[in-house]
């Protein structure tokens, strides 16, 4: 059961984050993909202008074969390696440029077309093949090209991508090419990274969701452990007592005609293990009830050393009856901040539980004394003392060091437990401190 709970919380967890990444990359590449078009828009349109200004014009190359550009280049890649930088950049007209070189970052051509999309004339910083220009024009979707607006596009044509606007001039067109290589390769890159980041990222956030999912199940596991521990607990103690009811009723109904004066000896052994079974689900009822009244609980300010005396007091006979000795030092006027009848409570479930365990002829001491900002009450008795592996777990619910002793003693191993409810609830402390064979002391610290 846990581990399809954490296997969905992963699946969850990783489809989410799967999906705000996604949305976050793809956010990022439209934003980075406009950009790009705008700068290559601008540029396109900067070197079409440029070609359309009468100072270009008239100084414009021309072919000797139909005003076509003649050369012994191979493509753009190769004449672009070979030309200077001022060449490749730099505004039209600056220092040491070329005037009639259009103002690009990007190699850039033009090619001039009449109605018939036949090649009248060509110009380029740099020589290219006639072929070139040829496949060029190919590429162009003349479809889409109207009468008076601008068309723009891209193509890919050996190797290098290329953004070109047609103009319609005239009895013809104007097509200004330019080179989008890098442009292109930056939105390709983009595209890998952002694939290679989101695995890596994924594959570290499935171990990070992994690991804290495991820590995030790990108490809902614990407690559906004490659920179970605690259902299986309080069943194996309420079917000792129903079972000897049952078998004393069947007795009782086994003897119909005799007297109730006869039958009297059944008839206490079911009222017997009936308190004991009142007593157990009061107990039930009480720490439920501490659980679901934690906020609204009453606290003041009462006498701490009043509140172990009365409990005390009342007891001395039913200890002296036991044959064990009962020594105890109270320091005066000890305050604390709490309710005073839980705390009472508290103090009689530890002198019980000390005087059930003390053994015969055995000792029960009780102090109470202040401890820096902090009243501190300790109860010891002799006797066998517990082992350390129990110590922490004796204020569990019906956990007892030994099942046959507890049961001899009338105890279901629930009064550690409310003790330490209470404790709680006034924000203190409780806990054992033990040598076998010698006794053990339990102790309270309240502010």
């Amino acid at each position: 059961m846990f581990k399809k709970l954490r296997n969905r919380f992963l699946i969850v967890n990783l489809v989410s984050i799967s999906i705000m990444m996604l949305v976050a990359f793809a956010t990022i590449y439209t934003i980075t993909y406009q950009n790009v078009q705008r700068e290559t828009s601008m540029e396109l349109y900067k070197v079409s202008d440029f070609y359309h200004s009468p100072y270009n014009s008239s100084k414009m190359p021309r072919g000797e074969d139909g005003g076509m550009g003649t050369g012994s280049g191979t493509g753009s890649s190769t004449g672009s390696e070979s030309l200077p930088s001022d060449a490749m950049g730099g505004d039209n007209g600056g220092p040491g440029g070329d005037p009639n070189s259009p103002p690009a970052r990007s190699v850039s051509f033009m090619i001039k077309t009449d109605d018939q999309w036949k090649i009248t004339d060509t110009h380029s910083r740099f020589d290219m093949e006639d072929t070139f220009y040829t496949e060029a024009l190919q590429k162009v979707d003349q479809n889409k090209v109207g009468d008076s607006e601008r068309q723009t596009g891209q193509f890919a044509l050996d190797g290098t991508d290329w953004a070109y606007v047609v103009d319609p001039s005239g009895d013809g067109h104007m097509i200004v090419f330019i080179d989008v290589t890098a442009q292109q390769g930056i939105l390709t890159n983009l595209i890998y990274t952002f694939a290679v980041v989101g695995l890596v990222m994924l594959i570290v956030i499935y171990f990070l969701s992994r690991y804290f999912a495991n820590r995030s199940i790990a108490p809902v596991r614990e407690a559906f452990e004490k659920q179970k521990q605690f259902i299986g607990d309080a069943s194996h103690e309420l079917k000792t007592p129903l079972a000897i009811i049952n078998t004393n009723a069947d007795v009782l109904l086994a003897n119909q005609e005799d007297t109730i004066a006869n039958q009297a000896k059944w008839l206490h052994y079911i009222k017997s293990e009936t308190e004991r079974m009142t007593g157990l689900t009061n107990d039930l009822l009480y720490l439920t009830q501490m659980d679901d009244s934690r906020s609204t609980m009453i606290h003041a300010k009462f006498n701490m050393s009043d509140a172990v005396e009365s409990i005390i007091l009342p007891m001395e006979a039913v200890i002296f009856e036991k044959n064990i000795s009962l020594d105890y030092n109270i320091e005066p006027n000890l305050t604390v901040h709490g309710n005073s009848e839980q705390i009472k409570q508290v103090i009689l479930i530890l002198l019980d539980n000390a005087v059930k365990y003390s053994g015969p002829k055995g000792s029960v001491n009780v102090t109470l004394q202040r401890q820096n900002n902090d009243v501190m009450l300790a109860v010891s008795n002799t006797g066998d003392g517990i082992a350390p592996e129990h110590l922490d777990r004796i204020f569990d619910r019906f956990y007892r060091t030994d099942s046959s002793r507890a049961r001899k003693h009338g105890g279901h191993g629930l009064g550690l437990a409310i003790a330490r409810s209470i404790v709680d609830q006034h924000k203190g402390e409780v806990y054992a401190r033990s040598v076998v064979g010698e006794g053990a002391t339990f102790y309270v610290r309240l502010s």
